[in-house]
């Protein structure tokens, strides 16, 4: 007979007691507790194969399908908590890290098929908890016995103050229990049997797992917060239908991705920038988005370039080309040079009568031209205060009137600082730092967030070019800054979405071919001037032609004062710039061609001789005045459309300047230009080299086309004398030699076609040329002509889907590489009927290093004349006065290859650092599977390698102390994710877990079903999960890299003089994480 003990779980345990109890055998065990755990089934494993029978009574609401109201949150939580310890509870997360839980869950569910059965009690009445053995007439109670776990039985401490377990041999009382024991065990409306669904729950610790579960169940517990933040209002509510809309059921599955997450953002931050890149569709993306509004009767403001007019114009239009017709798209257009006007027509409204305040939502397209910003907050009540586009933009429509939500679109919304988003963003929040910090989950606020970054920018900028990386870059931004982004911007490269999106139903992007580089020369012509001599030439001009505001006497300065931005834009200021313009301008328009050099030089020789003949005649009569008149004609597409100067006209008398030295230095440049002007007479069409090779390159290409019998080509130049000149020289001959139309579209002209009888509107021609992307079915069926040759400058370099093309030819290389790689996103975009496309880029007749340092040499000559203003995207951008080292390395990859604007610009790419589209996959899988909440930690699925996903093991961990988040620098904390080979190398740390996101998706995603012949192999090896020696030695070292990496952060700040960090909140290693899961890659 056993006598009454006590057990404190330290030096007296339960489990030893309980396995001399059970020793003998066929007992009958009954127990009340909270919870069971197949790691105490486990423990007990031997003495439980011997009982007769288990009855097992849950005491509160377990397993059952809960009809209670939702409000009861305290009782959902603990409810979680009992059905997940059936796989160990907190306490028993080193049992878990071992990994041999399947092998357990196994064993288990067999036992409890053939021995347990399983009630639950369905009330919310308290019972008392305890284990009855029954051996025989004897019986022997535990109690209180709270649930059935190794903490109870006393082989883990667990937190309980006072883990006294009595043990009490059959008397009255405890005969009592039993007895009440049995009663409830037969009553069916309290009590309900849930053995089944025990079973089934353990069952899925050890049964196959889909890849696809394990990335939704990693997916499930790191945006697990996220889902309680997500309020209904922040959602895209599809109670109003815009997914039956026409556009909807256009867009391609990364372009829905993105609409959702848009919306998502607009509704949470008021704001979101689209900076997927070039060719990827972020105007149908933005379609969708404005459906989405409309569909929820609100104004909506699309505000863009005028070239890209006609695109916005089609799709809200009653015209039969119009994709989304049915989707009565009805936002208006208006343009960004509108906002410097304040009367007048401009798309059908007059801007004195447009309610500018009254807009929901405002779409921004190529929302680079306010990355520079400006002052919009009048604070000094200045008189002189004037606004700028931007600030126009922030004070009369968005901080006025209704509350306008911002979404900007754009390629390269980051030129080479960090202000240039920061501008752009703060359109979202009004410039108005308050509204935006409570919303982000940051430690900082936004414009710490910017300085900060900034600074680490400016930072590794300095270092050497081989340590100049995009990870160190990355490493050394601060974790806010990821956040911000994150909570604001969405960015897909090309190359991301071939590599985690399913791009069957997209269609592939066509392969580029290597670029072809030319190099002619200025003349075949013997004894001809060449391109250096005409460098060296231009060196010895001055153009004071433009700076007659240097020559007023210092007694008449201030009658000249004006100021024309309200940004201290003087005259003096003004024309400095200009004269800058020009003389970059030169060597742009000689590398363009000759003959648009040759009509530039003779615009400048007439426009100085007229002020020379000006100077004669006042000192002939004394009286007259000088015109400072704008060059725009000479300036390319992109300078025209942001020139700060144009119709700001201004005289100077000339009695107010030093007319006579200004005179000097007029003639002295006379004489250089008619010299230059004598040596180029000579260049005419047949003698320009550059011409012929443009003739024999076409030719080439009618003759061997690379695609089908695809004849298109397209040849952009920065100037539209250029355009014209080539206009003139090819088009009839292409037309009489080879039976083929070549068409003309300029920013400044109306077009030019050879195709007779055809309206030559800047749409037509873009519509014959490529009538496929274009859908010119629909506006013109009968009519099966196409032009196949196009020459255009960069007014259509942006936004313009020109994919029916397959050979793209720059007969003159931009200064900025960025837009290169514009214009070549004409053709090469998602969706090409082309299976290869073709580059030739026409390079100036001299070295690279040459060309880049005779560049360097004409802006800092003019230098000194820089102007500083932060006027309407001042032309003098960094693009102009930037890093010649940058640019010379740019433009030597494109020599070679064609590269993809995020993979070149030196800057940050903000492509990699978001993590919305696994937020959305969580939502979009949780509609499907509503109890992810029920899985059990520690489960996996085996995978197959591929080129992007080596062989190895992915663990995704949670820290149970809060001490592991260094500087706040992993995305994810408290979870980690670690990516091992299965020699034990890291392939992916703790600190990118994006990528490894994006790795697991890939690997994951799409395999809803297990394999099963990988899981054959995998089982094999380990024994069906008894033998889990291998994964847990890894798990230890996956552990250990998040250690390490952590220490060295601690010594770097130690010895950098932050104190207190070294080792204050120490991780001891393997108790401190808990396994959520793992994948297997084989």
């Amino acid at each position: 007979m056993k006598t009454p003990k006590q057990f404190n779980n330290i030096t007296e345990r339960v489990i030893d007691d309980l396995r001399q109890t059970l020793a003998s055998g066929n007992s009958q065990i009954s127990i009340a507790a909270a919870s069971f755990s197949i790691y105490a089934y486990e423990a007990l494993k031997e003495e439980l194969e011997k009982v007769e029978c288990v009855n097992f009574i849950f005491t509160s609401p377990t397993f059952t399908t809960d009809k209670t109201e939702k409000q009861k949150r305290e009782f959902y939580i603990p409810k979680l908590n009992r059905e997940r310890n059936l796989f160990g509870s907190e306490f028993e997360i080193r049992l878990r890290n071992q990994l041999t839980q399947r092998a357990i869950a196994r064993e288990c569910a067999d036992w409890i098929r053939r021995k347990a059965r399983f009630k639950t009690n369905i009330t919310h009445g308290s019972m008392n908890s305890f284990l009855n053995i029954k051996n025989g007439d004897e019986t022997y109670t535990y109690m209180p016995f709270n649930e059935f776990t190794t903490t109870e039985l006393g082989i883990d401490r667990g937190n309980n103050l006072c883990p006294m377990v009595v043990g009490m041999p059959g008397y009255s009382a405890t005969d009592m229990f039993l007895k009440n024991f049995t009663e409830l065990w037969k009553d069916k409306e309290k009590f309900q049997d849930v053995t089944d669904n025990v079973i089934e729950n353990i069952e899925t610790v050890y049964k196959e797992n889909a890849p696809a579960f394990i990335y939704f169940i990693t997916l499930y517990n790191i945006f697990n917060e996220f889902l309680e933040d997500i309020s209904e209002d922040v959602l895209p509510n599809e109670a109003t239908g815009f997914k039956n809309s026409v556009i909807w059921n256009k867009l391609y599955n990364f372009q829905r991705d993105a609409a959702l997450a848009i919306i998502n953002k607009l509704e949470k931050y008021n704001g979101c920038i689209l900076a997927d890149s070039v060719g990827l569709g972020k105007t149908f993306t933005a379609l969708a988005v404005i459906k989405y509004y409309e569909n929820r009767n609100r104004n909506v403001l699309v505000l863009c370039p005028k070239k890209l007019n006609d695109n916005w114009q089609t799709f809200r239009s009653n015209y039969k080309n119009n994709p989304v017709l049915n989707d009565r798209l009805r936002y208006d257009i208006l343009f960004h040079s509108d906002l410097s006007r304040d009367k007048g027509l401009s798309n059908g409204l007059d801007l004195e009568r447009v309610n500018w305040g009254n807009y929901d939502l405002i779409v921004i397209d190529e929302s680079h031209n306010f990355r520079n910003g400006g002052r919009f907050d009048n604070e000094d009540e200045d008189d002189d205060f004037k606004e700028n586009r931007y600030a126009r933009l922030m004070n009369k429509v968005i901080r006025s009137g209704v509350k306008t939500k911002v979404l900007m679109l754009s390629a390269t919304p980051v030129n080479n600082r960090f202000s240039d988003l920061k501008n752009q963003l703060q359109l979202a929040y009004e410039g108005k730092a308050e509204n935006i910090n409570d919303l982000l989950d940051t430690s900082k606020n936004i414009d710490s967030i910017f300085r900060e970054a900034q600074t680490a920018y400016s930072k590794w900028a300095k270092l050497p070019p081989e340590k100049r990386t995009t990870e160190k870059l990355v490493d050394s931004l601060n974790y806010d800054f990821f956040q911000l982004l994150d909570a604001v911007t969405i960015a897909r490269s090309r190359s991301h979405i071939i590599k985690y999106y399913n791009t069957t139903e997209v269609g592939k992007f066509p392969t580029r071919l290597s670029p072809i580089s030319r190099r002619p020369k200025l003349t075949d012509l013997s004894d001809a001037i060449t391109f250096s001599d005409i460098a060296e030439q231009l060196n010895a001009l001055n153009l004071s032609i433009y700076t007659p505001s240097l020559f007023i006497f210092e007694s008449a300065k201030d009658n000249y004062g004006i100021d024309f931005q309200g940004e201290g834009l003087t005259i003096d200021g003004r024309e400095k710039g200009i004269r800058k313009l020009m003389a970059i301008n030169l060597l742009k328009r000689l590398e363009s061609s000759v003959n648009s050099f040759r009509l530039t030089l003779i615009r400048i020789h007439d426009f100085i001789k007229d002020s020379i003949t000006a100077i004669d005649k006042f000192e002939e009569s004394g009286a007259g005045t000088i015109d400072v008149t704008d060059f725009t004609e000479d300036f390319d597409n992109e300078d025209m459309e942001n020139d700060p100067f144009v119709g700001r006209k201004s005289k100077i008398n000339l009695r107010d300047m030093d007319y006579v030295s200004w005179r000097r230095d007029l003639k002295a440049d006379l004489e250089v230009l008619e010299l230059l002007i004598f040596m180029l007479k000579d260049i005419t069409p047949e003698y320009d080299t550059k011409l012929q090779q443009l003739v024999a390159d076409l030719k080439h290409k009618f003759e061997h086309p690379i695609n089908g019998n695809n004849k298109k080509v397209l040849i952009f130049t920065a100037f539209a004398d250029t355009a014209n000149y080539l206009y003139e020289q090819l088009s009839g001959k292409i037309l009489s030699d080879c039976g083929l139309y070549t068409a003309l579209i300029t920013g400044s002209t109306e077009g030019k076609t050879t195709l007779p009888k055809l309206k030559c509107t800047f749409n037509n021609i873009l519509t014959y040329f490529s009538p496929l992307s274009k859908d010119r079915e629909s506006i013109h069926p009968n009519d099966t002509r196409e032009i196949d040759v196009l020459i255009a400058t960069d007014c259509i370099s942006e936004g313009q889907n020109l994919q029916d093309c397959d050979y793209l030819i720059n007969y003159d290389i931009h200064w900025n590489p960025v837009r290169i790689i514009q214009r070549f996103g004409r053709i090469d975009r998602i969706g090409s009927k082309n299976d290869v496309i073709q580059l030739v880029n026409y390079w100036p007749d001299m070295e690279l290093d040459d060309y880049i340092k005779l560049k360097g040499r004409v802006e800092s000559r003019m230098k000194a004349t820089v102007i500083t203003s932060t006027g309407d995207d001042n032309l003098l951008s960094n693009d102009e006065k930037g890093d010649l080292e940058y640019r010379r390395n740019q433009l030597k990859k494109l020599q070679n290859e064609v590269v993809d604007i995020e993979d070149m610009d030196t800057g940050v790419n903000i492509v990699d650092l978001g993590l919305n589209e696994f937020r959305l996959d969580l939502l979009a899988n949780l509609k499907e599977h509503p109890n992810m909440d029920l899985t059990p930690f520690g489960m996996c699925a085996v995978v197959s390698a591929s080129d992007l996903v080596e062989p190895g093991v992915m663990y995704v961990l949670k820290n149970k102390n809060n001490g592991v988040n260094i500087d706040h620098s992993n995305l994810l904390h408290p979870f980690y994710m670690v990516y091992l080979s299965h020699t034990g190398k890291v392939i992916c740390d703790h600190l990118s877990p994006k990528k490894l996101l994006d790795k697991m998706r890939y690997a994951c995603k799409d395999k809803t079903v297990p394999d099963k012949a990988l899981c054959k192999q995998f089982n094999k090896e380990t024994r069906d999960g008894k033998n889990m020696r291998h994964y847990s030695d890894l798990l230890q070292s996956a552990i250990e890299s998040i250690i390490t990496v952590k220490e060295e952060s601690d010594i770097d700040d130690f010895l950098n003089g932050v104190q207190g960090n070294l080792f204050t909140s120490e991780i001891r290693g393997l108790n401190d994480f808990e396994l959520i899961c793992f994948l297997v890659i084989k």
